[in-house]
């Protein structure tokens, strides 16, 4: 075996680790979930804890599902960018068909798996995410230049759009929108391009709010709860009493008086509201700090493969990031009052069969995405410490280098022959100029 035969070997034996930040943000915010699930549902039915066991079935599938992708090659998934594509679509479709379709108050959102009920557009959000951070990677130079590269995805989301509409859901279509817009600017699209759809969606979305009697009875009860307390003011009435009661401290885990039948949906869509009663604004601000812990990791990270030219893993890592911030937010301000009722879950906390399972889905690709990096970093290291021939990077016998080994070649910054090593960021000098003078560029 030639020299660098056994310097390829060694490469692949580098392996990666997973993002501590990342994974302890995860972590907490799953058992904070299970812990409110728990006292949240404990009244709801004859047998108190229902809900709470329902919510840990789902949860432990959906770990299952994680440790999957987190154990996937991302070019693997990549191959596969079309057939997700058509996923979307046929996902959104199938609700539709009789005896598979499934009705809950007037709305067609699920399908009946026999024992439970999956609501798809749950994994239309994973799955797009996935085929838009392709085909940014495939037009990634078209999409800042021309105008069909960028009206596709908008076309494309336009289309999932309508199909959501039809079902109705009206926050979901929001949110699929959103994401698309913040993800084609974070590729690098051109801003007073961008502009003109943004607006035209915005006007679109609006009207379709207003013409609709129920979603704007929902926009004048958010002006005024309490002008039709029992009427349509009483969600958001009793959510924010529920917010009021917490205080500082809160009133005690499992004290809160709102969750008695008065809160509907009380582990779900209001789940934040019990939290702020029971464990106070100091526990809201902490669910909040984690919110921002995991958001701001995942657009680190992002950054971090877009300097690697890893594009379509940093893409990834923008779209999981902003569609658990979007969602957070809106879940968290209409519990608070400041955004209209939309039936949108808190993710990681509210309990759930599809959105707990799918949520699980997109930690375990962003998991993936910190480890992919990690592990292109190390073995950068190792390349750049062999090319300026120096020994390989010392290390355990039978063991890959480390972190603590990688960083201290990437600290060496002076090479053998006593030139100064360059110390010039390393990455894509075409995708920051790209893209960083991209969102301050006007013209």
């Amino acid at each position: 075996m030639n020299d660098l035969s056994r310097q390829a070997t060694r490469l692949e034996a580098i392996g990666g680790h997973f993002d501590k930040w990342l994974l302890g943000a995860i972590i907490t915010l799953t058992g904070l979930g299970v812990v409110m699930v728990a006292s949240s549902s404990i009244a709801l039915m004859s047998s108190p804890f229902y809900y709470l066991n329902r919510h840990l079935i789902f949860l432990a599938v959906g770990i299952v599902l994680a440790i999957i992708a987190m154990r996937t090659e991302l070019k693997t998934i990549e191959q596969y960018n079309q057939v997700l594509l058509l996923g979307c679509f046929a996902l959104l479709v199938v609700v539709f068909i009789p005896g598979l379709g499934s009705s809950v108050n007037g709305a067609r959102r699920w399908i009946n798996l026999g024992f439970s009920k999956f609501q798809t557009v749950e994994a239309v959000k994973v799955l797009y995410i996935v085929w838009l951070s392709s085909y940014l990677v495939r037009f990634r130079d078209e999409v800042n230049a021309t105008w069909p590269a960028m009206l596709k995805p908008l076309g494309v989301a336009g289309a999932l759009v309508v199909l959501l509409l039809l079902q109705p859901d009206f926050g979901s279509s929001t949110l699929l929108l959103a994401i698309t817009a913040g993800m084609l600017v974070l590729g690098g699209v051109n801003l007073p391009r961008m502009s003109m759809p943004i607006v035209f969606g915005l006007v679109a979305m609006s009207a379709l709010a207003i013409i609709e009697p129920y979603r704007m009875r929902r926009i004048t009860s958010f002006w005024d709860p309490w002008a039709d307390q029992q009427g349509d003011g009483y969600q958001l009435s009793n959510a924010l009493m529920a917010v009021g009661r917490g205080e500082w401290t809160g009133v005690g885990l499992g004290n809160s008086v709102q969750k008695l039948y008065y809160l509907p949906e009380a582990h779900t869509d209001f789940i934040f509201s019990v939290t702020a009663e029971e464990l106070g604004f100091l526990g809201t601000c902490l669910i909040v700090g984690l919110y921002a812990l995991l958001a701001g990791r995942a657009f680190w990270i992002g950054m971090r493969c877009v300097e690697m030219k890893r594009h379509f893993s940093g893409y990834i890592a923008f779209g999981i990031g902003l569609w658990v911030s979007m969602q957070s937010f809106v879940s968290i301000g209409v519990n608070l009052g400041i955004l209209p009722t939309k039936g949108l879950t808190l993710p990681l906390i509210s309990a759930g069969g599809s959105s707990v399972l799918m949520t699980c889905v997109a930690m375990g690709l962003l998991l993936r995405v910190s480890y992919e990096l990690d592990r292109a970093e190390r073995r950068q290291a190792v390349r750049m410490h062999v090319a300026e021939g120096e020994e390989p990077i010392a290390a355990e016998p039978g063991r890959a280098p480390g972190a603590s080994d990688v960083a201290a070649a990437m600290q060496d910054s002076t090479p053998r022959d006593g030139t100064p090593r360059d110390s010039s960021p390393r990455g894509t000098s075409r995708m920051q100029q790209r893209i960083e003078p991209t969102l301050g560029r006007m013209g």
